[in-house]
């Protein structure tokens, strides 16, 4: 029976629409990513008019508080918040909260409740003051929205990872402006990998958040970039000298954050004690710095818009750094992904001075300096040089900046790896670990897996010490060697056998029933490879290992399970790998 053309077309519809319904569930995430970031934003307005009486820019509200309110509000704002983050983890059970770990090596399921608390939390310590960035909770209230509606949708593991993925692309576009650069954050930081089966959805997540934003009252570009003229030739090698530093500095940075939640957490107080201490620390300095105050948004506009003196930047950047330190290393919940762009923007504005003494004919603008060191910065800090140069090129649109901005977010993620520098997010210091071990796998060589062989005897040994030898060893061959210590093969347990049954034991030796080639050998330099490729052609657990093919001096025995757990270790997929639709 023929079928017709409207049944042809109906079944290939069908048949695309099922392999594209990913597709269309990343789309509904992407807006409900925009909604969830629309609505922390929101949320931080409104407490921000019930604690000040105004919204708007932290500086401008610091600013305008007297002494005594900077100095006690982030320290007010630090205890509630430490309090509701106590309610939170006593509720956790054991829970999976940060939506990296949720896609990388979870089941997908972000903990609705716990991810709430946690985002009052973060409200608390942003709207009183906390140096630290709002992204954060924007991007995991984005990937708690896209789990639920997983988990509706009865999504399995794999595909309901890759939907928290698609949701935590679309909170960074709603933040930041930049949804190529929020999609591959999540395929270059989270997943590890670029394949298309997820970037695809990503991507798509990511558009349609960016997309609902513009259409949503209140929506401006973070950063107002001006703009940029062309760049000259010789100038490039300035941005170059740019990215050394700020993969000097960015490393330094996370570091000292590090530290800083190292000291916290060993001081031994209540978290909300913890919390209180960073906000007053945050507090003291707002005194005299008000510029601390808040994730740092104005401040790198003024940079990009207007002349400072160069002591006011270096004032207000190592007062920001300390601000971030105390309030991050108590344990704040929120992001520092925006106070490194801070971070980038000051030392950028400070690297201008240098060219423009030097060579102030053909010096590029200080915003120029601005925008790049902000990328240079990130870059490093994060591990994502790729990310870094699009989310940049985003926000500026500046195609004149591209080669510099490229040049020096490559050279600051070297220079940063080249000093061991550790990364922003852990899982991708994990994901660095695990491949440095993998690294070291590829080079190992049978000598670092050689064990003592207690199964050897002299070639011209008697049966009936082969014999007490295998009483006391549960094993199936027995090593000969000569007088030199060389290998010269084995004797078999059921050979040995059969000479007792046969009395002939007392007048024979090793040597008269020795098996060269019975069993395959390893050598000291052998690769686990070539190795594995040996183990294939014997079934037993362990091989003879020698020193080498020309010198085959017995060194003892290399074990199976060695050989496979290092192969194993070796070949499993990166963290994230196995995202896919």
């Amino acid at each position: 029976m023929n079928v017709s053309s409207p049944d042809r077309l109906r079944t290939r519809l069908a048949l695309l629409l099922r392999a594209n319904a990913i597709l269309l569930w990343a789309a509904l995430v992407g807006c409900a990513g925009a909604l969830a970031t629309l609505l922390f934003r929101d949320g931080l307005t409104l407490l921000q008019a019930l604690l000040f009486g105004r919204s708007g820019s932290f500086v401008d509200i610091a600013t305008a508080l007297p002494w005594q309110a900077r100095l006690l509000m982030p320290c007010a704002g630090g205890l509630l918040a430490g309090c509701v983050l106590v309610l939170a983890r006593r509720h956790a059970g054991g829970a999976r909260a940060d939506y990296m770990e949720v896609v990388a090596v979870g089941d997908g399921k972000v903990p609705v409740q716990l991810t709430l608390v946690n985002s009052v939390s973060s409200l608390l310590s942003i709207a009183s003051g906390g140096s630290i960035g709002r992204e954060g909770s924007m991007i995991q209230l984005a990937a708690m929205s896209a789990s639920v509606i997983g988990r509706i949708a009865r999504f399995n593991t794999e595909r309901l990872r890759l939907l928290v993925a698609c949701g935590a692309a679309a909170g960074i576009a709603a933040a930041y402006n930049a949804p190529i650069a929020s999609a591959f954050f999540v395929t270059e930081i989270i997943l590890g990998a670029i394949t298309m089966n997820s970037l695809g959805p990503i991507m798509v997540a990511a558009v349609v958040a960016n997309i609902t934003m513009r259409r949503l009252p209140g929506y401006h570009p973070t950063y107002e970039m001006p703009a940029f003229a062309p760049i000259a030739n010789l100038e490039v090698v300035w941005f170059v000298a740019l990215g050394v530093l700020a993969g000097l500095i960015a490393p330094a940075f996370l570091v000292a954050l590090q530290r800083m939640r190292g000291l916290f957490a060993g001081s031994g107080l209540p978290l909300p004690l913890r919390l209180a201490l960073g906000g007053l620390g945050v507090g003291a300095i707002s005194i005299w710095v008000p510029q601390v105050w808040g994730n740092g948004y104005s401040v790198v506009n003024a940079l990009l818009h207007q002349s400072w003196l160069w002591q006011a930047v270096l004032v207000v950047l190592v007062c920001k750094i300390a601000a971030t330190l105390l309030t991050s290393g108590s344990g704040a919940i929120g992001g520092i992904f925006t106070p490194t762009l801070f971070v980038g923007a000051a030392v950028g504005h400070l690297f201008a001075l240098v060219p423009q003494a030097l060579t102030p004919e053909t010096a590029a603008a200080p915003a120029a300096f601005v925008a790049v060191g902000m990328g240079a910065l990130l870059a490093a800090a994060t591990s994502a040089p790729l990310m870094a140069i699009l989310m940049i090129f985003e926000m500026t649109l500046s195609y004149s900046l591209m080669l510099p901005l490229m040049l020096a977010c490559v050279v600051a993620f070297g220079v940063a790896r080249a000093v061991n520098g550790p990364s922003m997010y852990e899982i991708t210091a994990r994901r660095v670990a695990d491949e440095q071990e993998r690294e070291r796998l590829r080079a190992i060589r049978m000598q670092e897996l050689i064990r003592p062989a207690d199964t050897v005897l002299p070639l011209d040994a008697s049966i009936a010490q082969a014999a007490a030898l295998f009483r006391q060893h549960p094993v199936k061959y027995v090593y000969l060697v000569d007088t030199a210590g060389r290998y010269r093969g084995v004797v078999a347990l059921h050979d040995v056998a059969a000479l007792y049954e046969r009395d002939e034991a007392s007048s024979r030796t090793c040597a008269d029933i020795a098996r060269p080639d019975a069993l395959p050998v390893v050598t000291a330099d052998m690769g686990l490879d070539d190795a594995l490729r040996q183990f294939m052609r014997h079934f037993g657990e362990r091989l003879p290992a020698v020193r080498s093919a020309l010198d085959p001096e017995l060194l003892g025995a290399v074990h199976k399970t060695d050989v496979l757990d290092a192969y194993v270790r070796l070949n499993r997929a990166p963290l994230g790998m196995q995202v896919e639709a």
